[in-house]
């Protein structure tokens, strides 16, 4: 009975020491895997940290370099506001400048505008002037017609009129004997035809010209009239002194001489040198 016991006592003590054994070697294996684990967690923790420091260190560099922009950015900022203001002090002063002369243009346009009305006023009384001296002429130049139309016929007088001018040419023949300058009383009748026409010419000047051929004065009558030049020169005033003896006003007389040097027919021929030998009556433009 005692052995039973004792040896009960054995088995429950062994019992008891397995038992004790079992539990302190769990306990042992639990620390060991939670001493894995943390050992994995540092590792993982290590990686984390290494790439948060490395990422630190870009973000670092970046914020440097982004401060440096931001540092140019300013600058140029800065210069901006500068060059700015500068531009803005030459636009400022180009439009003041181009206010003025815009304000000069419209007194200018306004000028021209106040000038050409005025001109046109003018070129429409000149209009009206040109137009009544035309009429005036064409008004002479129809009596003178109507005047002298038997001597006209004969071929010994022509009458044109060209752009307001009007001129009378007379052959010598009719009016002066050869080499002669005084004017023989058939040619003083002829002239006579055209006073009273000519007394009406109130807007032009009358001019008496004398013209010859080229055959050059020679012999006894070169006591009188040394060249062409005075015979020429002669019978002009002699015509114009008539005129002014028949009353018309001697301040819108005047004579010119040409002697043979405008020419109106070819010298070479008898029939030309007698066209070249010839008084003209023209009414030209006042002084």
């Amino acid at each position: 009975m005692r052995k039973r016991v004792l040896y009960a006592a054995l088995a429950g003590l062994l019992t008891a020491s397995l038992n004790g054994c079992l539990v302190a070697e769990s306990s042992y294996l639990k620390k060991v895997e939670e001493a894995d684990s943390l050992a994995r967690n540092l590792g993982e923790l290590q990686l984390r940290y290494d790439k948060l420091a490395s990422d630190n260190t870009a973000l670092k560099a970046q914020f440097e370099k982004l401060k440096s922009e931001v540092a140019g950015l300013n600058k140029d900022k800065l210069d901006l506001t500068a060059d700015k203001k500068q531009l803005d002090e030459v636009l400022h002063a180009k439009s003041d400048a181009l206010s003025r002369n815009i304000t000069e243009l419209r007194q200018k346009v306004s000028d021209l505008e106040k000038e050409n009305s005025r001109l046109k006023e003018d070129i429409t009384v000149l209009q009206k002037v040109k137009e009544e001296e035309v009429k005036e002429v064409s008004s002479t130049y129809e009596k003178l017609l109507s005047n002298m139309k038997n001597e006209i016929a004969q071929g010994q007088v022509t009458i044109s009129e060209l752009k307001g001018k009007l001129t009378v040419n007379m052959e010598a023949a009719i009016l002066f004997d050869s080499g002669k300058a005084d004017v023989k009383p058939d040619g003083l009748e002829i002239l006579k035809k055209m006073v009273e026409t000519l007394k009406g010419v109130t807007d032009k000047a009358i001019r008496i010209e004398g013209h010859t051929d080229n055959v050059q004065i020679s012999g006894g009558l070169t006591r009188l009239f040394a060249t062409n030049w005075e015979l020429s020169a002669a019978r002009a005033i002699n015509v114009a002194r008539y005129l002014q003896q028949q009353g018309i006003d001697p301040a819108n007389l005047s004579a010119a001489a040409f002697a043979e040097h405008k020419p109106v027919a070819d010298n070479s021929t008898k029939e030309g040198k007698a066209k070249n030998r010839r008084i003209e009556i023209t009414l030209v433009a006042r002084d």
